[in-house]
């Protein structure tokens, strides 16, 4: 199997469209225009990237970004073995290489003088110095660069620079709304749909208190995760607890709000 093979997406993952952002991807592949996903925590955006990945065909290497992460972990470094040192590609030049999808998840924990090194590849030159090498590797002309965050999170220490964001074309994602997202958890999971409809309910109601208690609202995800446990035999009071609200805050008051909004839907 070619390194190339390795990380293909074999197997179509499941994602639910919610507008027009499939064919704009597909206009900015065909362009090899830079790509930002913005959206909440657990909203679809890495899943959508990943089913891009598959409907175009192409490989796709995903980062998770973080604060520890230097310049090194995506270009690559040398390493030191009993005959010597041998130079390792990070994921980042592996893409660059072989014409991958490279995919910076949360692209915001990452040092900003880290996050730099990707702007070579983001404009006309396309390229990727690795200074280490005195090498310029030219990109694949399947190469692309997407990366994703959450502006939720943002702060004067955690947001990018104007210098990096006006090099990407963006798209805005949000959760879906209430009969799209109940569809998406029946097909997720299995579960009637009565059910999952009741899950999409508390989960609004968690939503509807981001920013009075809750720094982020429960995800698509965590609707997902209380489907699952559910399907499995857990009552769904407990399941909703334990996937949908203890997860996302210690706040005696509001698990109280939650947990009631709980016990009158599934009463």
């Amino acid at each position: 199997m070619t390194v190339k093979e390795q990380y293909l997406v074999r197997n179509a993952p499941f994602y639910q469209a919610q507008g027009k952002e499939v064919e704009l991807f597909e206009a900015a592949y065909a362009a090899r225009l830079p790509v930002m996903v913005k959206g909440p925590t657990g909203c679809g955006k890495s899943r959508f990237v990943e089913y891009m990945a598959w409907k175009l065909g192409k490989p796709l290497i995903t980062v998770a970004c973080n604060e520890d992460m230097t310049a090194s972990d995506l270009v690559g470094r040398y390493l030191l073995e009993a005959n010597g040192t041998r130079w390792l590609d990070g994921p980042l030049t592996t893409a660059a290489r072989i014409g991958a999808i490279c995919y910076l998840d949360e692209i915001v924990e990452a040092r900003q003088d880290t996050t730099v090194v990707i702007h070579p590849l983001t404009d006309h030159r396309r390229t990727l110095p690795i200074d280490k090498k005195g090498e310029l590797i030219e990109a694949h002309r399947d190469f692309q660069l997407v990366i994703s965050y959450n502006p939720g999170y943002q702060s004067l220490m955690k947001d990018l620079k104007q210098s990096t964001k006006q090099r990407f074309t963006a798209f805005d994602f949000d959760y879906p709304e209430a009969t799209l997202e109940t569809q998406i958890v029946v097909r997720e999971t299995g579960i009637d749909p009565e059910t999952a409809a009741k899950l999409v309910t508390i989960g609004q109601t968690g939503r509807n208190l981001k920013g009075h208690g809750l720094d982020e609202g429960i995800s698509t995800r965590l609707l997902v995760y209380a489907a699952t446990l559910i399907k499995g035999g857990v009552e769904p009071r407990d399941a909703c607890r334990i996937a949908m609200v203890r997860p996302i805050t210690d706040d005696a008051d509001i698990r109280a709000t939650l947990d009631h909004a709980i016990d009158l839907t599934f009463g």
